[in-house]
């Protein structure tokens, strides 16, 4: 693993599926200055959005097919 333990931080949330059952989502997050020696950084153009954001109700819809599955 090109990372240090302590660029890395995964947070485990617990969340209640469509159909009552409990499930888990783990979130990884990774420090930016992390990401340099891979060529990745902020600077890059492509770390940025490069148009408008869609529509609220285009994420709303995203949300909810996502959580459909559970």
């Amino acid at each position: 693993m090109p990372f240090a333990a302590n660029d890395i931080v995964y947070h485990l949330m617990r969340v209640q599926r469509a159909d009552g059952r409990t499930g888990c989502v783990v979130g990884i997050a990774v420090r930016a200055d992390a990401l340099r020696p891979l060529g990745l950084h902020p600077d890059q153009p492509s770390s940025r959005p490069v148009g408008p954001s869609p529509p609220g109700w285009w994420h709303a819809a995203g949300e909810r097919s996502v959580w459909a599955q559970w």
